[in-house]
């Protein structure tokens, strides 16, 4: 059965079996995967996805149900497990099914050349890229990872009002993990790369700044536990980002989750700090012209020059604080209820370049990257205690990596304690997205 016919047929039947208003939200996705260990290939796989959810308006509760299975038999099993699940519920949240906005951007997610590109062509790609890395430097002993992925896929909303959506989206990500060792000595170095234009892949470049972060940790030195101004490169800053973005959820906010309830309109970061959403970035490989509801998303400042515009909102986040949706209504899959989830939320750019901001410091540290993101810190409070890696700064020039480091502080003080903002944004693969940030000071204990 095709995919409109058969949604066309569940919204018609659904209205019949007393729903008031129903939605059906199709999805599927594919995704290639090939990891190379020396010159073989590792690992190979390919999946494939995909399926239906209902969202409808029964006794005045909303039910969900979903399936993989698009067939004849699904229609009653969808309706009679919405309506079970509207039942269950113990009161009417107000939530409706979406009408439409009055017009959507066209942007494509999607390129027919990438599409194109065969997966032996890919495999080739990332083979000749672990070689170059391996052949680098004597010193590279091994790669933990060397893996290229790419994903495609499709989504379509369709409602008893007459919305009808539907878009395409494709990307690639190369992922490479590099072990160095210099006597006694082991480190290891990681480089991500997202992009839809393959063409634009070089191996020997990917090679060479895979290689070079690796070997760049090198020789590390102790520095004194104190109080020290902080370079955070783009990818450990967009990291952090990603991790404290629940703050700006209309959602936490209502439930007295995140500090930033009642600061709409209010100063809560550095004057240079702008933090936008946009779903049209050129550099991100996430992003969508309309959201889980089917509102028409567009680029929105969150923070402008400190001052925070909005938080994020689905529809119905934004009834209760008596606001538009901001169109950040978010569904994780066609199995998923609505949340809310940013697209590509990232911090605007500056003018100077990361090596400028680092010629500003006499006596600092370069963040290069944080683990233990997810247990180290606390997104309602702001607080959060990490491991880093990163570099001496002495006297305006990178000196020596730095030995195992903790950083603490919170995250609320970070935004507002920045004191420039580098020019080189970068994305991560998530749609998060930050330039190299000059702070004030951090709290750096070293091991």
């Amino acid at each position: 059965m095709q995919i409109i016919e058969f949604q066309e047929e569940l919204l018609s039947k659904a209205i019949e079996a007393g729903f008031k208003e129903a939605e059906v939200y199709y999805e599927r996705s594919d995704s290639f995967q090939c990891m190379i260990f020396e010159g073989e290939i590792d690992s190979y796989e390919t999946s494939e996805e995909g399926g239906l959810g209902l969202r409808g308006l029964f006794n005045g509760k909303m039910g969900y149900a979903y399936t993989e299975k698009i067939d004849e038999d699904s229609i009653p099993f969808l309706i009679e497990s919405a309506k079970a699940n509207a039942d269950v519920l113990d009161e009417d949240d107000g939530s409706d099914i979406f009408g439409g906005s009055k017009e959507y951007a066209n942007h494509s997610f999607y390129s027919e050349e990438l599409a194109k590109i065969q997966i032996p062509e890919k495999i080739d790609l990332i083979k000749s890229i672990e070689k170059k890395v391996l052949a680098y430097d004597p010193r590279i002993v091994t790669l933990n990872y060397c893996v290229l992925q790419d994903f495609a896929g499709d989504r379509m909303l369709a409602n008893n009002k007459g919305l009808s959506l539907k878009e395409k989206k494709n990307g690639l990500v190369i992922f490479i993990s590099a072990v160095v060792k210099d006597g006694e000595e082991m480190k290891t170095g990681s480089f991500i790369k997202l992009t839809r234009d393959f063409g634009s892949l070089d191996a020997d470049k990917i090679a060479k700044e895979a290689a070079e972060e690796a070997l760049s940790h090198l020789r590390e030195q102790s520095i004194p536990t104190g109080k020290y101004p902080i370079i955070m490169r783009h990818d450990a800053a967009a990291s952090l980002l990603a991790t404290f973005t629940p703050i700006f959820s209309a959602e936490n906010t209502q439930k007295d989750q995140s500090l930033l309830k009642g600061k709409v309109g209010k100063k809560v970061a550095s004057d240079v700090f702008t933090l936008l959403d946009d779903p049209f970035h050129p550099d991100a490989v996430a992003g969508s012209n309309f959201d889980g509801e089917g509102v028409a998303t567009k680029t929105r400042n969150i923070v402008s020059n400190g001052i925070l515009e909005t938080l994020l909102h689905n529809r119905k986040t934004a009834k209760i604080d008596g606001v538009e949706t901001t169109g950040h209504a978010h569904k994780a899959s066609y199995k998923s209820t609505l949340t809310i989830a940013p697209l590509n939320m990232f911090i605007a750019p500056g003018e100077k370049s990361k090596d400028d901001l680092i010629t500003s410091i006499a006596n600092g540290v370069l963040i290069t990257d944080l683990s233990g993101l997810h247990s180290g810190t606390n997104t309602i409070s702001g607080d959060f205690s990490v491991a880093a890696a990163g570099f001496h700064i002495k006297d305006g020039n990178i000196s020596t990596p730095v030995k195992q480091m903790t950083i603490a502080g919170n995250f609320f003080d970070l935004i507002n304690n920045i004191e420039e903002i580098g020019s080189d944004l970068n994305f991560l693969p998530g749609g998060y997205g930050s330039p190299s940030l000059r702070l004030k000071e951090l709290s750096v204990t070293v091991d």
